[in-house]
C-alpha cells in the first residue's frame, strides 16, 4: 500500500499558470514539495513563491519541455534540489486553432511537439528514475478532446490528446509491475487563460465575438456551468495519492458531465 505524500516531490510541467498552477497549490497544500517547470520562467517563480506561503519547497525552472536537454536539467535540477521525485504532472500544452482544410505541416508538429511528443519524453526521462526505485506516480493531462471531437476547429489539438491518452496506456502497462502508476485526466472546457486564447480563436474563424464562443460552449455543458482549474487538480491529487494505488492505465474525464451520454 502507498503511503503519504507528505515531503513527497512533484514536478508540474507547464505549472505557471491554469490548470498547471491549480495543481501545484493543491499538490503543496496535500504536503509535497514542487518543481514548477514552465517556459515562463516568471510564472514559474510566482508560482513557487505561492506554494512556499503554503509551508511547501518549491524550485521554479524555465524549461522548454520539447527539449531534450532540458527535460534532462528538470529531473537533474529536481534530484539535486530534493534527493527524490515521486510525482510527475504533464500539463504544458498549447492551442492553436484551425479549420481541418487550413491546417499547415507547421501547425501539426507545433501542437504534437508540445502535447505528445514532449508528454512520452518527459515521461521516459522521468520513468528511468522511477523504475530505478520502483515507484512513482505520473498523471498526464490530456483533454476530452482527445475523445470526443466536440468542435472541428481545433483538428490537431484533438489528435494530440488522444496520443496522449494512449501513450498513458501503454506505459501504464510497461510499468505496472514497476511499482509506478500512470494515468491520464481529460478535463472540458476550464477557466484558464488557455480558453480566452480559445475563445478568440474560435471567434477569428466563425465572426461570432468571444463571449457568443464561450456561451455556446458552456451551454454544451450538462452542469451548465464552466469548470474551475481547482476542479482538475482535485482529480491529479487523488490519482497521485494512496487512495487511487489500485488504479492504472485509465483516462479519467472531469468535464460537468459532456460525455454523459
Amino acid at each position: 500500500m502507498e503511503g503519504s505524500v507528505t515531503d513527497q516531490v512533484a514536478i508540474i510541467t507547464g505549472g505557471g499558470q491554469g490548470i498547471g498552477r491549480a495543481i501545484a497549490l493543491r499538490l503543496a497544500r496535500d504536503g509535497m514539495h514542487v518543481v514548477v517547470v514552465d517556459r515562463q520562467g516568471a510564472q514559474a517563480e510566482a508560482v513557487a513563491d505561492e506554494v512556499r506561503t503554503r509551508g511547501r519547497q518549491a524550485l521554479a525552472l524555465a524549461i522548454d519541455v520539447t527539449l531534450a536537454d532540458a527535460r534532462q536539467v528538470m529531473l537533474d535540477a529536481t534530484l539535486e534540489r530534493f534527493g527524490r521525485l515521486d510525482v510527475l504532472v504533464n500539463n504544458a500544452a498549447m492551442q492553436r486553432a484551425a479549420l481541418p482544410s487550413d491546417v499547415t505541416e507547421e501547425h501539426w508538429d507545433a501542437l504534437m511537439n508540445v502535447n505528445a511528443k514532449a508528454v512520452f519524453f518527459c515521461c521516459q526521462v522521468a520513468l528511468r528514475h522511477m523504475a530505478a526505485h520502483h515507484s512513482g506516480r505520473i498523471v498526464n493531462i490530456a483533454s476530452i478532446a482527445g475523445k470526443l471531437a466536440s468542435t472541428i476547429y481545433h483538428p490537431i489539438y484533438n489528435v494530440s490528446k488522444a496520443a496522449v491518452i494512449a501513450m498513458t496506456k501503454t506505459l501504464a502497462l510497461a510499468y505496472a509491475l514497476e511499482g509506478i502508476r500512470i494515468n491520464a485526466v481529460c478535463p472540458g472546457v476550464v477557466d484558464t487563460p488557455m480558453q480566452d486564447i480559445v475563445d478568440q480563436e474560435f471567434a477569428r474563424i466563425t465572426g461570432k465575438s468571444p463571449a457568443e464562443i464561450r456561451a455556446e460552449r458552456v451551454a454544451r455543458i450538462p452542469m451548465g456551468r464552466i469548470e474551475q482549474p481547482e476542479e482538475v487538480a482535485a482529480l491529479v491529487s487523488f490519482l497521485v495519492g494512496p487512495d487511487s494505488g489500485y488504479i492504472t492505465g485509465e483516462a479519467f474525464n472531469v468535464s460537468g458531465g459532456i460525455l454523459a451520454g
